[in-house]
């Protein structure tokens, strides 16, 4: 006799997508590729997480490389409303900080664009010896909210703002 057992999932699934990188350039460039044509496969439109992970990677490959040792790639969309981007290395002491580089400097701008493209950044440490840093873009467009009483000064329309 043959059964068949059906599960109902009330709520949309989380969708997933990890894999380990070789922590060079070519890996860097992979890990946004990779980023792209997974969106992409998900109906995600999200040029800011190309260049979020861009960063990230790049970051991983440069400060957090290990000889031996790959970094680690994470992508998860929530509900179609968030995008968590998770970067691993094995690299915990050197933890990332978003700096102003000098006038002339030609790096050290990574971090300032994550947090300019990224609604939230931050870093988890563990397991020894390992950091992820991460980043959320929020998937779902914010509404917008009239202002009562408002108006734009120069066509006298109603002014609209981000909630």
């Amino acid at each position: 006799m043959n059964q068949h057992i059906t599960r109902t999932e009330h709520s949309a699934p989380a969708r997933q997508f990890t894999v380990p990188l070789s922590p060079t350039r070519r890996g860097a460039r992979l890990a946004r590729l990779l980023t792209t044509a997974h969106l992409s496969d998900w109906g995600i439109a999200c040029d800011r997480a190309a260049h979020v992970v861009a960063e990230l990677a790049a970051n991983a490959a440069l400060h957090g490389r290990v000889p031996g040792r790959d970094f680690r790639l994470g992508l998860t969309v929530q509900h179609g409303e968030l995008l968590r981007i998770e970067v691993t290395d094995t690299r915990d002491e050197q933890l990332p900080v978003a700096s102003v580089p000098g006038r002339h400097a030609e790096n050290g701008r990574g971090l300032l664009i994550v947090e300019a493209l990224a609604d939230r950044w931050g870093v988890d440490l563990g397991p020894v010896p390992r950091k992820t840093v991460w980043a959320e873009i929020d998937l779902a467009p914010h509404p917008l909210h009239r202002v009562a009483e408002t108006h734009d000064p120069v066509s006298h329309a109603p002014a609209f703002h981000d909630a």
